[in-house]
């Protein structure tokens, strides 16, 4: 464990990773506290004013956290590619009564917003996805007192933290259409730490004790578990993706790019089969595109044209308090 987690009062090396679209809540983070670990608040997709009232939630309960921000690194779709592919969904769209975006919505996520809101009360870890950010965005939460963390995906983009290829969600690689080469998550972890002279945070489909003493073998620092913790009493994962989780049918997990035009890592459904193959690459794009049809068709319990994200461990998911969860996965 390094200085930082020690100071944090962080007594297992187990992270419950940010899990944007809902399955992290404040509560989860709490918990994740609880049990020795650390929680890290995810703010991707949300309004800065409801990261804020989130933030309020936490810190009402004196707790050391993280906070994962997306990092602006668009992905560029063609309009007509995009018109394309839109026309293809709004087919889809049509059962529910909805209107998709005619055209490309291009947004940051609100990141400048969201910086101000952690420069102006600083959480102790702000950690960054999907891109980097500027050197001058670092300098001032470092000097606010954060600590800064960035999420990679191969030895080239190697910062801090580590993510492998089958780990559930969206990948964080910087290069969306040419995804790195995929390593097991212990060569990755040997090779990022023998590159780099910082710690490593490890995320990799990582589900059980066993999978958690191979990364800490390898040199990371500590480990951090997402898909493990989507049936928790804690998690905001909607009912029809626990049920998906649930179901003893679905044993594959695939990489796709035709929900969000990002690739990322969920349980094989018709969605992905019919699509998979037309769909552009476009972030985020793609992502405000199918976003209301996937709310639509989860509210609806209809899975198969639910972005049903779960890494390689998925069938370690169970029911339980993420205390006792992240309690269990320390080896």
């Amino acid at each position: 464990m390094t200085s930082l987690f020690t100071d944090l009062s962080v007594t297992i090396p187990v992270i419950a990773a940010p899990m944007s679209g809902g399955p992290t809540t404040p509560a989860m983070v709490v918990a994740a506290h609880r049990a020795g670990g650390l929680g890290f608040l995810a703010t991707g997709y949300k309004t800065p004013e409801a990261v804020e009232a989130e933030l309020r939630t936490i810190r009402a309960a004196a707790i050391p956290f993280g906070i994962n921000v997306f990092a602006p690194n668009p992905g560029p779709v063609s309009e007509a590619r995009y018109r394309e592919y839109a026309a293809v969904m709004q087919r889809e769209a049509d059962r529910f009564g909805i209107t998709l975006p005619p055209d490309p919505v291009d947004s940051d996520d609100h990141f400048g917003a969201k910086i101000d809101l952690l420069l102006a009360t600083p959480p102790p870890i702000v950690s960054f996805t999907f891109g980097i950010p500027d050197a001058a965005v670092i300098r001032d939460l470092q000097k606010a007192g954060s600590t800064v963390m960035q999420t990679v995906t191969s030895r080239r983009e190697a910062e801090l933290a580590v993510q492998a290829s089958t780990a559930g969600g969206h990948s964080a690689t910087l290069t969306p259409d040419r995804m790195p080469d995929a390593l097991h998550i212990t060569e990755l972890v040997v090779s990022v730490v023998s590159a780099v002279p910082l710690p490593a945070i490890a995320a990799d489909g990582l589900a059980t004790a066993a999978d958690v003493a191979a990364v800490l073998q390898a040199g990371a620092t500590a480990a951090a578990v997402g898909t493990v913790l989507l049936l928790a009493d804690e998690s905001g994962a909607s009912a029809t993706h626990q049920a998906a989780l649930e179901n003893p049918e679905r044993t594959e997990t695939v990489l796709t790019h035709a929900f969000t035009g990002r690739p990322a890592r969920g349980l094989r459904n018709r969605f992905i089969d019919t699509y998979e193959a037309t769909a552009p690459y476009g972030y985020p794009a793609l992502h405000y595109l199918t976003s209301p049809l996937r709310k639509a068709a989860a509210a609806a319990g209809e899975p198969e044209l639910v972005h049903l994200w779960a890494g390689t461990g998925h069938r370690h998911a169970r029911r339980a308090p993420t205390e006792q969860i992240m309690a269990q996965l320390a080896p």
